[in-house]
């Protein structure tokens, strides 16, 4: 009997401060040890909003995975390779990435930016919270396929890449 694939999956945003932090949280927790989750930012604020932060310790995420990156690190040589890229704020999902070894599958999930919302604690608790909702309902779909979706996903995208190629 073999192991279980292991999946990896970058969830990428500009900042890389609150809502890709919070997705790679959820999916390191929920995925069961099928998936290893990681983030990045297009242009990373080289902090974690503390409000993300105490969510994603909140879920047991350790604190020393908590870190603001570039997403160049993960198109380095020696870098794990990523099975899956899902954008998380519509900035993101607008630039252009860098090319990804191995031609992981792509989507988007926008959810709006908790970081972006102004007023008092109360209310910028509750986008965090809102956030964090979205973020967890999107995790708990992609952690409930089976083995077998998962794979076709990465074959489907991997056939989209030979016939962009060879046109």
């Amino acid at each position: 009997m073999t192991a279980a694939k292991i999946h990896n999956v970058l969830f990428l945003c500009t900042g890389n401060s609150a809502r890709s932090i919070l997705a790679e949280a959820l999916l390191n927790v929920l995925g069961n040890g099928r998936f290893h989750a990681y983030s990045a930012g297009s242009h990373p604020s080289g902090r974690v909003q503390p409000l993300a932060a105490e969510l994603a310790l909140q879920l047991g995420y350790p604190r020393e995975s908590l870190r603001s990156k570039p997403w160049d690190e993960f198109a380095e040589p020696g870098a794990p390779a990523m099975d899956m890229i899902i954008t998380v704020c519509d900035n993101a999902a607008g630039k252009a990435c860098p090319v990804w070894p191995g031609h992981p599958a792509m989507a988007h999930w926008g959810v709006a930016d908790p970081a972006a919302v102004e007023g008092s604690d109360d209310l910028r608790r509750r986008a965090y919270m809102d956030a964090m909702t979205a973020l967890r309902r999107h995790v708990e779909l992609l952690v409930a396929l089976p083995e077998d979706k998962l794979e076709r996903l990465a074959a489907a995208d991997a056939l989209r890449d030979i016939a962009e190629r060879s046109a």
